[in-house]
């Protein structure tokens, strides 16, 4: 599947900083390419990036926009556009049919418009499967590219637009990470900024190893320049991440932990919240814990996806600890820091799985008392050992059993997060509300969702808020 560029490419053995100086020359020819091509428009070139999927898919839209906005591109909200560009998620089989289906809608757009351009990048496009049926089906696709030769976008823009014939450049991994190019934040007043790539663990259930490569982490150096620079341009609040941050570090010629990675971000002057996401259990250390205890800036808010309360499913699973060694982590986590809220991932309806399983999973959510869960049906993923596995549950025990953990889940979080009615808590406001203009929103250290009286003036700041009444799973409050 790879073109004669690829092939060069990777056996040109370029530095990191040699490709960065090698794509802000696309960069350049681009805008040349936009400008003649705007010009015989007789009016500027628009784009849409959208992201389907994970924070570091959206992460990776935000580059995407970032160069097309140097090259001269304006961006619209809508599809109508010259230039689509979908950043694809590949985690459930749904995901790809959601593509699929916006692509049926962009064809017909792109009748109307003989300019328009269609382009497919992200983990869906190093299925070799999911190529194959977008070169069949999907013709009218100009640019296919994948999760490792991101950094490339500049110049694969170059060539879509000087070329007559569909451009694929899809790599099966690089050693390569070329940051420092373009990038146009959602947010002016927070962000997030990877620190590693790829996935080492090979839970048996999920493709990320396969589409995301081997795990790869930035020196700790760069990745404090970075922020530095973000802080600069008026960041407040950052998210580190990865598809496991615990093992952060661990591939440098100079190895660092994650946890000493995060005391040397919290010494930036400037930014004042510390998120990261996601933790893998097994990788969480007593470092990690203490630094997190004594923080001012680490956000009270810590991601740890269970996926089964069974330690005989865990194991089938992949996951490498046990019911009783997550239970010993959680609950210690809960000592050490008492304010802090725990939230997970779990699935329901893995292969073989019992009823008595799903019990052992109840039992964790009871014993942790999670702050909010992210609960999801077992979906089968073709290309993952899971996929082959005798005994995959009918999806009446499912929907059954689900039923049952969602139940448990809404009823521990909105305990949880009843407990802090009535205290005055620090928001960052994020946004005015989608319902009422007179209200805006913010979110807490812990992450929970506040709404209260303001006006546009107070997004991007952290304010106290007294959290009034408790909705649930949000608060109503009033600024202090």
């Amino acid at each position: 599947m790879y073109s004669n560029l690829d092939k060069t490419k990777i056996g040109a053995g370029l530095s990191d900083l040699d490709e960065l100086a090698r794509q802000k020359t696309y960069i350049e020819e681009a805008k040349d390419l936009v400008a003649k091509i705007a010009e015989e428009k007789g009016s500027p070139l628009t784009c849409h990036v959208a992201t389907f999927g994970c924070q570091m898919n959206a992460r990776d839209s935000e580059k995407l926009l970032g160069i097309l906005i140097e090259a001269g591109y304006q961006p619209v909200e809508t599809e109508d556009a010259d230039l689509v560009v979908y950043n694809t998620c590949t985690v459930r089989d749904n995901a790809n049919q959601k593509v699929y289906g916006r692509l049926g809608v962009l064809n017909g757009k792109k009748k109307k418009n003989p300019l328009m351009k269609i382009a497919l990048c992200g983990c869906m496009t190093q299925e070799p499967s999911a190529v194959e049926k977008i070169k069949t089906s999907y013709p009218f696709v100009d640019l296919i590219f994948g999760t490792h030769n991101i950094f490339t976008f500049a110049e694969l823009l170059c060539k879509m637009l000087k070329a007559d014939k569909r451009i694929e450049s899809i790599w099966q991994d690089t050693t390569q990470i070329v940051e420092d190019l373009p990038i146009e934040r959602k947010f002016k007043y927070k962000t997030g900024v990877n620190i590693m790539f790829g996935c080492n663990n090979f839970c048996s259930y999920c493709i990320v190893p396969y589409v995301r490569g081997r795990e790869r982490s930035r020196a700790p150096e760069e990745i404090i320049e970075e922020i530095k620079k973000q802080v600069a341009d008026g960041v407040i609040e950052v998210m580190l991440l990865g598809q496991n941050v615990n093992s952060y570090g661990k591939n440098l010629d100079n190895p660092i932990s994650f946890a000493e990675l995060l005391r040397r971000v919290e010494e930036i002057e400037g930014l004042q919240r510390i998120r990261f996401m996601t933790s893998h259990p097994k990788d969480l250390s007593d470092e990690l814990i203490e630094v997190m205890k004594h923080s001012k800036k680490i956000c009270r808010h810590l991601h740890l996806p269970l996926q089964s309360g069974s330690t005989r499913i865990l194991k089938a699973m992949n996951r490498k600890y046990t019911k009783e060694q997550y239970l010993e982590l959680a609950l210690k986590i809960r000592r050490e820091i008492p304010d802090i809220a725990i939230t997970t991932d779990i699935i329901v309806g893995f292969p073989g799985e019992t009823k008595e399983d799903i019990d052992e999973t109840l039992d964790v959510i009871r014993k942790v008392k999670y702050d909010n869960a992210f609960t999801f049906q077992y979906s089968k993923r073709t290309g993952t050992p899971a996929a082959a596995m005798e005994n995959q549950c009918s999806a009446e025990f499912v929907k059954e059993q689900f039923d049952r953990v969602l139940s448990e889940v809404q009823l521990n979080a909105r305990n949880q997060v009843a407990l802090w009615e009535g205290k005055i808590m620090d928001a960052l406001v994020e946004e005015m509300n989608e319902h009422d203009s007179t209200l805006v929103t913010g979110r807490l250290s812990n992450n929970t969702i506040v709404h209260f009286p303001g006006d546009e003036s107070l997004i991007g700041k952290i304010v106290p808020v007294r959290l009034c009444a408790c909705k649930g799973f949000y608060y109503i409050g009033e600024l202090v």
